[in-house]
């Protein structure tokens, strides 16, 4: 956790700690972290959890072609609305590119691939889920790992969107031999990474029957993450538990509400945090960090998706007053 700016030290006695929700809540409300299999769509992923589990809803963090394996994070039941966040995270890539002839020199290789580091522009594949036009995308990272004559092995990490199979014709393009993409898996997908409890969709059936069956759920929470995992790279705001009720039910946070927080920007999008470490709800940021904490009046955050249960009317009016108190 970064440094945290403190307005007044609270202790939350609303809800419960992420790690403490029980299997049966987490069945509906966390993510998966699928290791995709080569052969089915990113879709047909995420309806094999979501048919699994025996829920209604399950959503995917972005699309990976047939045969593309690796990190296809799935969010299930009421996490679902996590994932337009997911899509637009960094995404990283492990690939095998084909050059199309013999003795390039090692060097060449290293010097044009490092010239697709930065902004770069892309037109989308014949084949793709958007409009056919150049758009301009970043390599954040670009890592060349082993050389076997033709095939090159690198590492990529990118902004979301990237499409590789694209980068490595490019890159054929610029070394004037052509080249194509010969394998590929996606290794990182936002926070949620290959070393992060990844599981295929048979290892969840399989942790599900024990849960079921024997009443053991030590597999299955090996396969459930909180959805706080997902908000993992969100700056946070941490509110007192007398604004838990209005922000559930969609409101906007106001200054007043923030017992702590980390340093962020104006515009950027935070993630609201109850004291017992819970994610309320994500939105965007009216004020910095710095002018929530000098001036601690006005609007803080417009909140954008609820993730919260709606809380009833129960908080205590003394909490109430305290908010009221703090706004004047």
């Amino acid at each position: 956790m970064t440094d945290m700016i403190v307005i007044e030290e609270a202790v939350g006695e609303i809800g419960c700690e992420p790690y403490s929700r029980t299997v049966d809540e987490l069945l509906s409300f966390a993510v998966v972290n699928i290791d995709k299999q080569a052969g089915p769509t990113s879709h047909q992923v995420s309806d094999y959890v979501q048919k699994i589990l025996g829920l209604k809803k399950a959503g995917h963090s972005g699309t990976l072609d047939p045969m593309v394996t690796g990190v296809q994070p799935v969010a299930i039941g009421r996490a679902t609305k996590v994932v337009q966040y997911l899509l637009k995270s960094p995404k990283e890539y492990i690939c095998i590119m084909h050059l199309h002839k013999d003795n390039i020199e090692h060097e060449e290789i290293r010097k044009v691939m490092a010239g697709f580091i930065g902004k770069i522009q892309q037109l989308p594949p014949v084949r793709s889920a958007v409009k056919r036009q150049l758009r301009t995308r970043e390599i954040y990272e670009l890592e060349i790992l082993e050389i076997d004559n033709r095939d090159v092995l690198f590492r990529v990490l990118c902004e979301a969107g990237t499409y590789i199979r694209k980068l490595c014709t490019d890159i054929g393009k610029k070394m004037n031999i052509g080249a194509q993409m010969q394998e590929l898996r996606r290794s990182q997908a936002g926070p949620f990474r290959e070393e992060d409890h990844l599981v295929t969709c048979d290892d969840l059936r399989d942790a599900l029957f024990y849960y079921k069956e024997h009443g053991d759920e030590t597999y299955l929470r090996h396969c459930l993450w909180p959805i706080e995992r997902a908000v993992r790279d969100f700056k946070k705001i941490y509110v007192f538990d007398s604004a838990l009720e209005s922000l559930s039910h969609g409101r906007d946070l106001g200054a007043p509400g923030i017992s702590k927080m980390e340093n962020f920007k104006l515009g950027e999008i935070v993630a609201v945090m109850s004291l017992k470490g819970e994610l309320v709800c994500v939105g965007e940021a009216l004020m910095s960090a710095v002018q929530i904490s000098t001036e601690k009046k006005g609007l803080a955050v417009a909140t954008s998706k609820v993730f919260m249960e709606a809380i009833a009317a129960s908080v205590d009016k003394e909490d109430s007053e305290s908010v009221e108190k703090r706004e004047k």
